[in-house]
């Protein structure tokens, strides 16, 4: 159990003596920082001193149980409401703030129901209850039922297939047992990949429905005690959430690539791509344990099981059930709060900071707790402002609407600002729902460095040690393997995650190549409130980060990144750690192929031997899986030797020092040259089947949803065996690292 597991992981760390941090010394913190010079490094860290010392965990506290205190969904009053709230906070700050407004499609919910119809009857309740220990959840105005935003509507009934987690693999195994998805209904739990890519799949297979529920082993009584006695779902808890197809494009369904303004061209509803193909219903486990306790058919391998206390079976059938969905198709208007601080010295650059305001419910969690950290943050860049040291480049402090719902605020407002952001977005740095324990950084590789710097800078509240240090002594404890023991031990950098999809960095990164980073805490603050009515003001100051001291240590870092990068003479790109990982990258990509070409022979070798059937049930007509191409051998040397192109530029430049003779053009030229090299791993053509994503290095997977698929192209066509295209997708891919190598010539020839 992971939050087990990090609890023991942050009991051990805490009790071991300070040696044990000693790789990471306290120097670590004092060198100069990049971007800067030894005086201006000093003068840059007393900014940031003074900054901390305008957070205030009981502005926090303010913040969050005002906004957090009703559902303020996309499109209700209480939405708005704390849009123009964070606005006056904002203005009365002294930012240049303005509410932009968009116009989007959103369904909500008319009608919901759910019956076992055989082999008896059962009808699911498809409500949360109120707690009496919780206040807020007796709060019911304007709350949105468990609802999946973007599911189709219609009346289905039909014999129920247990799918486990919906994923590619999950149903190889089921048509290797001869289960046909075919008329039927699909139920599957939370969890191992996003929501939306179980309905995706589950239609591809010929389902008519998908019924969506929490495994009490993934999200509930297994994990812990469940709320309010513990922080784990309650039994009727419900994960609400979109099931939008947002790996093809995110945000208004009717408006892809172009911003949702009042005026603009919509499609048909019935020609938008992304709204799912089939009613896709969110339950809870008290209502899923009677339709799965109701099924037959072959009992599901053990890792399928979950901590129901039935024995699961994959079905079809005899559980029949009815479903019926209907919604109110309405366009609503959204409201992005763009508050601007103007840049002294370069005012056409722009570092972006964002966090959205919208929640499924009460929202403590998701989003609030990173809002208030946004608050804080912005509160303190602004003090500092008003008192002779305002940021040398633009800051843009934006909240933004309707993400829950598909990313759609930040989406709109990336779409009709795009020429704009690609000539001035210096970089994007995100925050979303946080809790405590550990710095979770994900992000584009060229800020690798950039990071790790503001890690060792900023103190963790619980252990005392610099952030960096914790999470470089978890890694030693908690490598997957001693490989990644060793270079949690060694390697100067703690890398920073590649990012996905799953939150409002989407449209800058992936589609309009701004470098970009999200920022979080977690490991410690313990779940099970997740878009549910349980995500409330007392759940999260009680479970997830009581004292609210990590929100303001998320302030902190997202702080240092802001000021540093609207500060610095030179912009802290460094392009070491970008290589490291590509290379990293490529490695997988070999390995994956070889592991394929294995698995496949071996299967095939026993489908003709005839011995597979040794391992299938003999009381059931389960057949056999069915033989698979050969897969090929691939070259990945376009790739090594582009590797090795962008290996050379950015060992050279990573060993020059700036001249500090530039004048004050040359100066711009460069960092300009600097903050638009992540576009130059975008192509305008985008990704094969999806062209609203550009970036070719990083993307969601278009199975996975939120999780990332490095170098997609290839990838993707590997793991999809379409292998005609690997080739064409490795010379893309390689032309992408020469554009970026060729850029940090240039770079270093200035």
């Amino acid at each position: 159990m992971k939050s087990v597991i990090h609890g023991i992981l942050f009991s051990a760390i805490t009790l071991l003596s300070p040696s044990f941090f000693a790789h990471t010394s306290g120097a670590e913190s004092k060198h100069i920082i990049s971007g800067f010079d030894a005086q201006t490094s000093i003068t840059q860290r007393q900014l940031e001193t003074r900054m901390d010392t305008n957070i205030s965990t009981e502005e926090l506290d303010t913040w969050l149980k005002h906004m957090s205190a009703k559902p303020h969904h996309a499109g209700s009053a209480a939405s708005k409401e704390t849009a123009e709230y964070i606005a006056q906070l904002m203005s009365s700050w002294g930012y240049d703030v303005k509410i932009e407004e968009f116009e989007v499609l959103l369904p909500t919910p008319k009608t919901r129901e759910l019956e076992l119809v055989a082999p008896h009857s059962y009808t699911a309740t498809l409500r949360e209850d109120s707690l009496p220990e919780d206040p807020s959840t007796g709060i019911r105005e304007e709350l949105l039922p468990p609802y999946n935003a973007f599911s189709a509507e219609g009346e289905v009934e039909a014999e129920l297939v247990f799918i486990n987690y919906g994923r590619p693999e999950d149903h190889e195994y089921l048509e290797r047992h001869g289960i046909d998805l075919a008329g039927k209904i699909a139920i599957a739990k939370y969890g191992e990949t996003w929501r939306g890519i179980k309905p995706k799949l589950a239609a591809e297979k010929g389902a008519i429905a998908t019924i969506i529920y929490s495994d009490p082993a993934d999200d509930g009584y297994g994990k812990g005690d469940t709320y309010p006695k513990g922080a784990f779902k309650h039994e009727s808890g419900v994960q609400r959430g979109s099931v939008m197809d947002m790996p093809t494009y995110p945000g208004d369904v009717l408006t892809p690539g172009i911003g949702a303004t009042r005026g603009a061209k919509r499609l048909k509803i019935e020609d938008a791509t992304t709204i799912t193909k089939i009613p896709v219903l969110p339950i809870s486990y008290r209502d899923a344990l009677p339709l799965l306790s109701a099924m037959d058919g072959a009992v599901t391998p053990p890792e399928w099981r979950g901590a129901l206390p039935i024995t699961y079976h994959l079905g079809p059938g005899p559980a029949k059930v009815r479903l019926k969905l209907a919604f109110n198709w309405d366009t609503i208007t959204i409201y992005n709060v763009i508050a601007r601080l103007e840049g002294s010295k370069y005012p056409s650059e722009w570092v972006i900071r964002g966090n959205h305001h919208d929640g499924w419910n009460h929202g403590a969690s998701d989003p609030l707790s990173g809002q208030i950290a946004m608050l804080a943050e912005a509160k303190a860049v602004a003090a500092l402002a008003a008192a002779g040291a305002p940021p040398a480049r633009t800051v843009i402090y934006a909240s933004w609407d309707a993400e829950e719902p598909g990313l759609i605020g930040s989406t709109e407002w990336a779409e009709l600002h795009a020429s704009e952001l690609k000539k001035k977005a210096v970089a994007y740095i995100n925050t979303d729902g946080s809790s405590r324990g550990f710095l979770s950084i994900g992000g584009s590789h060229t800020l690798e460095d950039f990071f790790n710097e503001i890690s060792a800078d900023v103190i963790d509240p619980q252990t005392g040690v610099s952030l960096k240090q914790r999470q470089r002594a978890f890694g030693k404890i908690s490598g997957k393997d001693p490989a990644a023991k060793k270079e949690a031990e060694e390697r100067k950098n703690i890398r920073i995650a590649p990012l996905g999809s799953g939150s409002d960095y989407t449209p800058f990164l992936q589609h309009l190549g701004i470098a970009s980073a999200n920022l979080a805490f977690s490991g410690h603050g313990a779940g099970g409130s997740y878009h549910t009515l349980y995500d409330t003001y007392e759940h999260f100051t009680t479970w997830r980060d009581p004292g609210l001291a990590y929100c303001a240590t998320l302030a902190k870092v997202a702080g240092r990144a802001t000021l540093r990068l609207a500060n610095a003479g030179t912009l802290p790109f460094e392009f070491v750690a970008l290589h490291d990982n590509v290379n990293m990258y490529i490695g997988e990509l070999e390995t994956l192929a070889d592991t394929m070409r294995t698995q496949t022979e071996s299967t095939n070798q026993n489908i003709a031997d005839g011995t597979y059937g040794l391992f299938l049930d003999p009381r059931k007509k389960l057949g056999p899986p069915k033989s698979q191409d050969p897969v090929p051998y691939f070259s990945f040397a376009p790739l090594k030797n582009a590797a090795r192109h962008l290996e050379k530029a950015a060992q050279a430049f990573s060993s020059r020092a700036p001249s500090n003779n530039r004048t004050a053009k040359q100066i711009r030229t460069f960092n300009k040259l600097l903050y638009t090299s992540e576009r130059l791993l975008t192509m305008d053509a985008g990704l094969s089947g999806r062209t609203w994503f550009k970036h070719h290095i990083y993307a969601p997977g278009f199975f996975t949803g939120y999780g990332v698929k490095t170098l997609p192209g290839v990838r993707e066509n590997i793991e999809q065996r379409n292998y005609a295209a690997v080739p064409g997708e490795i010379e893309k891919a390689a032309g992408i690292l020469h554009q970026m190598a060729n850029r940090i010539e240039q770079l270093n020839a200035l």
